[in-house]
């Protein structure tokens, strides 16, 4: 049974995380022309909007996972008109890179705050990596340094996953989406063809869920290394 409060920290992070992703897809879409997730609410950080729109997947699902496995579990979406989409794919591409990018500039911020808090004294290089432990804290292990180090270790780790999973070229990842800014024009109609047949589509996320640890690894610790220079780990 995960311990009650770092399971409601791993859920308050994914419900952070998730919202500002989405907010991200919603605020691309209006300014590439199509408003449908503004008026559904979906262009803003509170989580209520995106929290009502998918009740299971942001509350429900992560909730019961967390609290089982210590893990959230969970997916979210922000509306769009398939027409705009049609119309101008280019900028349909851009909407769905504004999500991992979003996720990305947390992982960015959240090591400028680490390194801050490294050049006080508040944390210092970890003996080991853990998804939980991407610093540590130099003072009382139950003080506000280490809980701070603590919500910003998960908040590192899970932004690098949600930015490297959605990046993925696969349908219906966010990757599959943005990769249409690689494809001529000429082109456009057999590559959706391609990516959103029901086939390359399971098999590709089959493929995601089965494989993902083993491209997730290397990718974290080559963000260690950059946080860390000439620090290694086993």
């Amino acid at each position: 049974m995960p311990d009650p409060i770092d399971a409601i920290v791993f859920y308050v992070v994914f419900v952070f995380s998730v919202t500002v992703h989405e907010a991200a897809h919603a605020a691309a879409a209006l300014l590439g022309g199509d408003p449908t997730a503004y008026e559904g609410g979906q262009v803003s950080l509170d989580p209520i909007p995106h929290m009502r729109r998918e009740p299971f997947g942001m509350v429900l699902l992560p909730l019961a996972s967390v609290f089982m496995s210590g893990w959230p579990w969970g997916y979210a979406s922000a509306p769009f008109d398939p027409a705009w989409a049609e119309r101008h794919p280019r900028r349909a591409a851009w909407m769905a890179l504004a999500g991992p990018a979003a996720n990305l500039a947390i992982v960015l911020l959240v090591a400028a705050g680490i390194k801050v808090g490294l050049s006080m004294g508040a944390f210092d290089v970890p003996a080991y990596i853990g998804f939980d432990q991407i610093t540590a804290s130099t003072g009382d292990p139950n003080g506000l340094a280490a809980g701070l180090g603590f919500v910003m270790s998960v908040a590192f780790s899970m932004n690098l996953l949600l930015f490297a999973l959605n990046m993925l070229p696969i349908f219906p990842l966010d990757g599959g989406t943005a990769l249409t800014l690689l494809v001529p024009e000429s082109l456009l109609d057999g590559w959706y063809a391609l990516i959103r047949h029901p086939l390359v589509a399971i098999g590709g996320l089959i493929l995601v869920f089965t494989q993902f640890g083993s491209i997730f690894r290397p990718l974290l610790f080559g963000a260690i290394g950059l946080l860390y220079p000439g620090v290694t780990y086993g």
